[in-house]
């Protein structure tokens, strides 16, 4: 019997129900500091996977952000149920205090909570938007996606895939290389290997996504010195 799981709430609670069964992950958060292994390399329990980089790069997201909307105010969306929503808004505060931006931060739990988010950044007229790295996110993308470009606010998201899906850019980790790792180590340990001794594998590249299609329905134009220092930029 195997077990996966693709968020940091939902690993928690799975580490909590057993210490028998194998769990594999593939999360943002960091699994040391969560609690979920004792290192990286010795795993020591009855879990191991990929980590893709969450918190590390929200700092990024926001400089990214102000560097195309260097006059806006910007707002961070977050799911308060993610236990490294915290150190996310933390550092997130903190990168905006550096660099001078103002910064608020609104809470989203549910499907509900999103449309809610939404029509008070509208009201506040701001316009940028960080999604912070949730799986709420990640599964209500389509979502966002409409609703930022309904109502012509700039986002930025974690994954690339929701720029793949209309998203105007992301920067983040491989989410699909932290998949194929947890992936391939479900096959290790159904093959017999023990999980305490596969270590954790962070995915250390980070992407800069830019979706121009995107840019032109939101009349924005991206500095020539941001779309250099992009990964990839969707035509």
């Amino acid at each position: 019997m195997l077990a996966a799981s693709a968020s940091n709430a939902a690993t928690l609670a799975a580490k909590a129900a057993t210490a028998t069964i194998p769990i594999i992950f593939s999360i943002g958060g960091d699994p040391v500091a969560l609690g979920l292994v004792g290192s990286l390399n010795r795993p020591g329990g009855n879990l191991t996977g990929a980590s893709f980089l969450t918190t590390e790069t929200a700092a990024k997201m926001l400089e990214a952000l102000h560097e195309l909307l260097p006059d806006a105010g910007i707002t961070a969306l977050f799911n308060p149920a993610n236990p490294v929503t915290e150190t996310q808004t933390r550092e997130l505060l903190e990168a905006a205090r550096v660099i001078g931006v103002k910064l608020e931060v609104l809470a989203a739990s549910n499907e509900r909570d999103i449309e809610a988010a939404i029509e008070t950044l509208v009201q506040r007229r701001a316009g940028g938007l960080i999604v912070q790295g949730d799986s709420l996110f990640y599964d209500h993308s389509k979502q966002l996606v409409a609703l930022t470009l309904r109502h012509r606010i700039a986002a930025i998201f974690h994954t690339r895939n929701i720029v793949e899906a209309g998203g105007l850019m992301s920067y983040g980790g491989n989410l699909e290389e932290a998949s194929r790792i947890a992936g391939f180590y479900a096959g290790r340990i159904l093959r017999g290997e023990k999980v305490a001794n596969l270590p954790v594998q962070q995915v250390t590249k980070v992407e800069l996504v830019i979706n121009m299609n995107t840019a032109k329905a939101l009349g924005l134009t991206f500095p020539t010195a941001l779309l250099v220092r992009a990964d990839e930029v969707i035509e």
